[in-house]
């Protein structure tokens, strides 16, 4: 798929790409933070028939809600062209030293080369999340690497390690 990528002076960036049906849609991302969802007419591919304002929550669970299956879908992916590249969900449990502290305390990539793509909660998937992202008990972690650095994770999400 092609994404067209526009800058729009003092105001921030727009992606553009056609839908498999014809549909042109866009994102414009603001300087401010702002997001706009645009739909563009079927018939006139310059003339916007939708525009939706998002705040950073709803930009949020759309990204989650569109991008959780793409995850999983890309890491299937890597599995079958990167020999001994391993990707594995680790439950954060009740008692685990990690519940209620940050991705950032368990320094989990400088301890292991191990790397955190993802945390599942509940319905919610956090991909990439960042240092300050909080482990909470029945939290499941996603992690790449390779057969020892995912043990390592896992014993750290465990005992401490």
């Amino acid at each position: 798929m092609e994404i067209e990528q526009t800058s729009l002076p003092g105001i921030g960036l727009k992606h553009e790409f056609t839908t498999h049906s014809g549909r042109r849609v866009a994102v414009v991302s603001h300087r401010s933070g702002r997001r706009d969802l645009i739909i563009y007419d079927r018939s006139d591919p310059d003339r916007a028939c939708e525009a939706i304002q998002l705040n950073d929550e709803e930009a949020d669970a759309l990204v989650e809600l569109l991008g959780a299956p793409r995850i999983v879908q890309r890491l299937n992916a890597l599995h079958s062209e990167i020999e001994g590249l391993v990707s594995i969900q680790l439950p954060v449990l009740p008692g685990s030293p990690y519940d209620g502290r940050t991705l950032g305390d368990a320094r989990i990539r400088t301890r292991t080369g191990a790397s955190v793509v993802a945390v599942v909660r509940g319905p919610q998937v956090n991909a990439s999340p960042t240092p300050d992202f909080r482990f909470s008990a029945g939290d499941v972690v996603v992690v790449v690497g390779d057969d020892e650095t995912t043990r390592a994770v896992a014993d750290i999400l465990t005992d401490g390690g």
